[in-house]
């Protein structure tokens, strides 16, 4: 598949028949839609060790991963479902994917941007896997995109461009890409 053609496309996940644009503006039109609460507030109460980070694929990496809580998509995925379904059950139409970091910009700082795609697919799935559970009604998955760790406008030496870490066109293709 040529990359110009995997831009931010929800089609791989979705089924033919569904139409979530339809199905989300008939519950826009019957009522005031909930979308979920921080991700990373509620990760914080499982007091997390740099194990839980690590557990079953990350053992070996060279650099801390505590605080990387995008990775908990993978390595501990339970407590992903969970927070999810904590939040359905507070009455919530929609979640948000525990993408918050799921760049190659943000990744960068652990040494992790291979890990990228597997972040973004694990936590749409965990996502899904738990909005398919309430069948009471209608319930939504949203992407969720953070601000990236870096920064266009400032650098050691704000007016030769070489100097600046990025530019204004990298983060667009790190919310893209898979």
């Amino acid at each position: 598949m040529e990359k110009d053609k995997l831009i931010c496309s929800p089609e791989p996940f979705l089924p033919h028949t569904y139409n979530m644009k339809t199905e989300l503006e008939k519950a826009i039109k019957e009522r005031i839609l909930i979308l979920d609460g921080a991700m990373g507030t509620m990760i914080q109460r499982y007091e997390l060790t740099e194990d839980d980070f690590r557990e079953g694929h990350f053992e070996n990496h060279s650099k801390s991963l505590k605080g990387n809580n995008d990775l908990l998509s993978i390595t501990r995925p339970e407590i992903i479902k969970k927070i999810h379904r904590a939040y359905f059950e507070a009455g919530a139409d929609i979640v948000e994917t525990n993408t918050f970091s799921g760049t190659w910009i943000a990744q960068a700082d652990y040494d992790l941007q291979s890990a990228v795609y597997a972040i973004n697919f694990e936590s749409v799935k965990i996502a899904k896997e738990v909005a398919k559970e309430f069948t009471d009604k209608p319930r939504f998955v949203a992407g969720s995109i953070g601000p990236t760790n870096r920064t266009a406008s400032i650098s050691p030496a704000q007016v030769i461009a070489r100097f600046h870490l990025m530019n204004w066109s990298m983060p667009i293709p790190s919310r893209c890409e898979h």
